[in-house]
């Protein structure tokens, strides 16, 4: 995209206030539910979709705790919304991801009704407004990936089995859809130079951090069942916004 095409950095909503300031910002569920207007029965089949994910299998240790789909669209500056795209690989440069970065990962692709639920397009342009307010108003390739990370008594589940890393796009979104049965999954936010910016644990509907990813890294660490007994899960959206 040309300069000229480009415009300047809008205003950042007021939610995510910290963002230009230190690149993270969080928004908790009663705040971001009510900034996005979005009701009980909305939420509710939206967090089902999470019950129909697929296991991973791009997963180079070996584990089958992880389960997802992914989607991608692209945005135009100055159009509102965004247009899905055909299903196509994620892809991450092993300097991002050193586990599974380096080759193309065909994931099952997001429902179509999950792809158009009206929480889902609050988010994408809440994230927008993010992404053109810290970068500047461009072209977007935004891709989405909905995460669930299972644990056992025995066998603990690792949402980022990377480590603390970047992503290598400009904006990242994490949402929590919901934490079942869970112990740990607490959420590191550091500057390049590993100094720490923020520790938490997102928990509840639409619990979200937002993170420059040019400027921080960020991890979670692993999870385990809070009884043994029963099964237990985490289950994540992760939006990202790359200029393209």
């Amino acid at each position: 995209m040309s300069a000229a095409a480009e415009r300047a950095p809008l205003a950042l909503p007021a939610a995510l206030a910290g963002l230009g300031e230190i690149g993270f910002a969080r928004v908790l569920p009663a705040a971001l539910q009510a900034l996005l207007g979005a009701t009980a029965p909305v939420l509710d089949g939206f967090a089902a979709s999470w019950d129909r994910l697929e296991t991973d299998g791009f997963m180079a240790d070996g584990g089958r705790y992880r389960r997802r789909r992914h989607a991608n669209f692209s945005v135009r500056s100055g159009i509102p919304g965004q247009i899905r795209n055909p299903h196509r690989p994620h892809f991450q440069a092993s300097v991002h991801n050193s586990l599974n970065g380096g080759v193309d990962r065909w994931f099952a692709p997001v429902e179509p009704a999950t792809a158009t639920c009206p929480a889902l397009l609050g988010l994408l342009d809440l994230g927008r407004q993010a992404v053109d307010a810290v970068v500047g108003a461009r072209d977007w390739f935004v891709e989405m990936h909905q995460f669930r990370i299972e644990a056992a008594a025995d066998t603990p589940g690792y949402p980022t089995p990377e480590g603390v890393h970047q992503d290598g796009v400009d904006l990242v979104m994490i949402a929590m859809i919901a934490r079942t049965n869970l112990k740990g999954g607490e959420t590191l936010v550091t500057a390049l130079d590993n100094t720490p910016v923020a520790t938490f644990t997102l928990d509840g509907m639409l619990d979200t951090a937002i993170l420059d990813d040019r400027r921080l890294r960020h991890g979670v660490t692993p999870v385990a069942p809070a009884d043994p007994t029963l099964p237990s899960c985490r289950d994540v959206l992760v939006l990202t916004w790359k200029r393209s």
